[in-house]
């Protein structure tokens, strides 16, 4: 095992690699590039064994990688922002194919307008889809979630295929010490895929339910991938142990930072749980009692583990970076239909930040976690609300007068 400084594009890049991958269809957009540029670089210099298409559009790259992978090669793909929404009908199709691989996408806000930094709508759009999702916090998490999710895919009991989800900017072009497992040991962990499994061969045909059904055929076919999913948990855990045990780096779930005796919890995803763990550990020097809870698998939704780590929490400041127009923060509503109707489970507030990557500063944090607490003692949650400053309604306010528009115009 040896360290090195990698940004996210790189630790993708290297996970892929490690994972011996066979097929990369690919198609450029911004901030994924450089993941496709690491590794078309390394098969044109013998670095890597594998091939390299590059396609004419995300729609067209994600049903190649799905037709690959059904024939038994094991598959890597990567996208972002309106590249994941360019593939979205091919990303609701192939979960049904049953024909695992991995895409990597680097979350970038969708437009309009649009912008070039990251929050998670993208990859929220995609969660009904069937496609198994992990989201990561650290460079280190890019590269070992890659092959957690080739372990977890490929698995008989799931059979589907996985979205490994980064931060645009905040990861993908931030370098972090990242340690690079030995090739062995990785082998070892992740066998190569079992192409006896795969779904289509010219002389076995068999049915992968492709075919235009009635609505009793196509709800079970439609529910065996729920199936799928839901056994993805009790196989995800014991596959994060197994990859523990050989790399002493632990990926559970959930992450949960100073959560045994927190009265208050921050709740999101991604590289901003950095930030709010800061936020806990400072507000912990002040004598208030606050943690962390990170769900790292998305999809399925570990809702059991969630509820078992908040069981006895006063109340928990829901931090979202989407916006699911006309109902609020996504991540919020999930957890409030986990918890809904079981017993000694917290306050929740919803707080919408980080849009279009927005910074969430670190008096913000502390005003969450104070009105967590105010919340906690009167019983009565405050309604949702976007966080956004004075400051910055001023400024907004500067740009619209010298665009002609007049104050509150919604252009």
């Amino acid at each position: 095992m040896s360290r090195v400084l990698l940004n996210g594009n790189a630790a993708a890049a290297w996970g892929a690699r490690l994972a011996r991958v066979d097929y990369v269809p690919a198609f450029p957009i911004t901030p994924q590039t450089g993941i496709i540029e690491t590794l078309a670089a390394w098969f044109a210099s013998g670095d890597a064994e594998g091939r390299m298409t590059t396609c004419e559009s995300e729609h067209s790259m994600v049903t190649a990688a799905a037709a690959a992978a059904a024939t038994g090669v094991r598959v890597f793909t990567a996208t972002s922002s309106q590249g994941l929404l360019y593939a979205m009908e091919m990303v609701f199709a192939v979960p049904g194919w049953r024909a695992p691989f991995v895409l990597v996408n680097v979350s970038r806000a969708l437009a309009t307008p649009i912008t070039l930094e990251p929050d998670h709508s993208d990859v929220l759009a995609a969660r009904d889809s069937g496609f198994l999702q992990i989201h990561c916090a650290s460079c280190q998490e890019v590269l070992d979630s890659v092959l957690l999710a080739y372990r977890l895919g490929e698995d008989p009991r799931v059979r589907l295929p996985v979205i490994v989800n980064q931060d645009g900017f905040h990861l993908s072009f931030t370098r972090e010490p990242v340690d690079l497992p030995d090739a062995a040991a990785v082998d070892a962990f992740l066998p190569p895929f079992d192409a006896q499994q795969a779904g289509f061969r010219a002389s076995r045909p068999v049915s992968q339910a492709v075919a235009v059904l009635g609505g009793s055929p196509y709800s079970y076919f439609r529910y065996q991938v729920h199936l799928a999913q839901n056994a993805a948990l009790a196989a995800y855990d014991e596959i994060a142990a197994d990859f523990a045990a050989r790399f002493a780096r632990q990926h559970p779930a959930v992450e949960a930072y100073r959560c045994d005796d927190a009265e208050i919890v921050y709740f999101l995803i991604g590289s901003l749980s950095a930030r709010a763990r800061l936020a806990a550990d400072r507000l912990r020097a002040s004598g208030l009692r606050v943690g962390v809870v990170r769900p790292r698998l998305l999809r399925p939704y570990p809702a059991a583990a969630l509820r078992a780590l908040l069981a006895g929490k006063r109340a928990v400041a829901v931090v979202d970076q989407n916006l699911s127009m006309g109902s609020g923060g996504i991540l919020h509503g999930e957890l409030g239909g986990a918890l809904h109707g079981h017993a000694d489970m917290p306050l929740l507030l919803s707080f919408v930040g980080g849009l279009g990557g927005r910074e969430v500063s670190d008096g913000e944090f502390a005003a969450m976690a104070r009105e967590a607490f105010a919340a906690a003692r009167s019983g009565e949650v405050p309604e949702a609300r976007l966080l956004y400053t004075a400051g910055e309604l001023r400024e907004l306010r500067k740009l619209q007068a010298v665009a002609g528009l007049a104050p509150g115009s919604p252009r």
